[in-house]
């Protein structure tokens, strides 16, 4: 009978792309993938930091797994990423949950293997390291998917903002080689992938052998095959006219930017330290408009950071209508233990709640007109999925697209016109 594994990812994509590689290391090790705790040999948890509902949710699911492992003692328990860098998290967690077998932190995902031969030995684990350290190159990786993947460029972040426990459990910026992300992405294109996400807390900061971010996608844009290019996430005040010049000249990079600004209040920016006013923001999209007319724009938006007055959020939502994002992703601040942002004045729940309801309404009309506008429009999509007799797919500024056609094909493109929209969802039919 084969060995299993179950790895539980929360958090961004970047947890999700140390998970595809955590699952390799335990493949290559012989071990089989499930979706069943009550039958997996070892249980690992990627956990999440960014709030407090991350975390709440993680400790829920160990009291779960505690009860699996009290039928099965030889089960193996791992928790690793965010939650356990914080300072003073493992042991808080070898404390709260005695049968947890290893602990280990964001920088040293690679030693997985090691710590299991000492888990299977019946010694328990805690390795949480302080400092960064190199890159670890060629890593397993087992891919969740065989149509989009994703790569790290860069690791950490040196922007501190207020709120924002990143740069405490991610370390400091490091930026991968050039050479080791372009073979990995020809990889990927030679292994029929068609949607390459390139991942870092602020891709725009990367930087390595003289090659900065521009540079990096233009190479990247050079390589052959049938693909496109996406990347996440940007922070506005790096984000430069050569990157968005790059994405206008080169077939191969979608017309897709994730932009968040947090909140369009000045006052609240500075206190935030994102270093940049709403005015500045606004001016690097009118930028990016003027070379990508038909970009998709999405951002992210908190409500309800520490002293935010009603005055305060009114300007988000200015801000949120003259953008005009295809997708918006709002949520309630959360106090974060470390961060300058937990000894602000905070805003109570209820005020939260309300503020948000109003964001996420404005922005149901806003995306309902994008979608509306779309109409007749032809898109080329990325065939995905499919769903009772319509494919499922996206287009290069990430539009959702429910179609109907004969020559559509998962994992390849096609051209679609959109025939309907029905609130902010897209429907069309393959065109030749």
């Amino acid at each position: 009978m084969s060995r299993t594994y179950c790895i539980k990812t929360y958090g961004c994509q970047m947890n999700s792309h140390e998970s595809e590689k955590l699952s390799g290391i335990l493949s290559s090790r012989g071990y089989d993938e499930t979706d069943n705790i009550d039958i997996a040999d070892i249980v690992l948890l990627n956990t999440c930091c960014i709030r407090e509902s991350a975390e709440t949710h993680i400790l829920g699911n160990l009291g779960i797994i505690k009860k699996a492992k009290e039928k099965r003692p030889s089960m193996i328990v791992g928790v690793c990423g965010c939650m356990t860098q914080q300072n003073g998290a493992a042991e808080k967690l070898k404390k709260r949950c005695p049968f947890i077998d290893i602990i280990f932190g964001t920088h040293n995902l690679h030693m997985l293997s090691e710590y299991l031969d000492s888990a299977e030995k019946g010694k328990k684990v805690i390795d949480i390291w302080d400092s960064e350290g190199q890159i670890e190159e060629g890593l397993p990786i087992k891919r969740i998917g065989k149509i989009s993947a994703l790569v790290n460029i860069m690791y950490g972040c040196d922007n501190f903002c207020s709120y924002c426990i990143v740069p405490y459990v991610r370390g400091r910026e490091r930026s991968r080689n050039p050479q080791n992300i372009i073979s990995d992405v020809k990889n990927l294109i030679d292994g029929g992938y068609r949607e390459i996400t390139l991942l870092g807390q602020n891709v725009n900061s990367y930087s390595c052998d003289g090659v900065d971010f521009a540079e990096l996608l233009n190479r990247l844009s050079d390589l052959e095959g049938n693909y496109w290019i996406k990347f996440l996430t940007s922070h506005p005040k790096d984000l430069s006219e050569k990157v968005i010049s790059t994405i206008a000249q080169k077939e191969h990079l979608a017309h897709f930017i994730h932009l968040p600004i947090q909140s369009g209040s000045d006052r609240i920016l500075q206190l935030m330290n994102r270093k940049y006013s709403a005015k500045e923001y606004l001016d690097k999209i009118e930028m990016v408009k003027s070379y990508l007319p038909d970009v998709g724009l999405s951002c992210d938006i908190m409500v309800g950071f520490p002293t935010e007055t009603e005055e305060d959020f009114l300007q988000t939502l200015d801000v949120v209508e003259k953008v005009g994002y295809s997708n918006l992703y709002s949520f309630i601040y959360s106090q974060r233990k470390g961060t300058p942002a937990d000894k602000m004045t905070q805003v109570p729940i209820e005020i939260k709640k309300e503020r948000i309801d109003r964001l996420i309404k404005k922005q149901f009309v806003i995306a309902n007109k994008i979608a509306e506008d779309s109409i007749g429009k032809i898109y080329t999509v990325l065939c995905d999925g499919k769903e009772s007799d319509k494919f499922i797919g996206k287009t290069g500024s990430d539009k959702k697209v429910a179609f109907t056609g004969s020559n559509a094909r998962l994992g390849e493109f096609t051209r679609v016109r959109i025939t309907e929209a029905h609130n902010s969802k897209l429907i069309g039919i393959e065109v030749q």
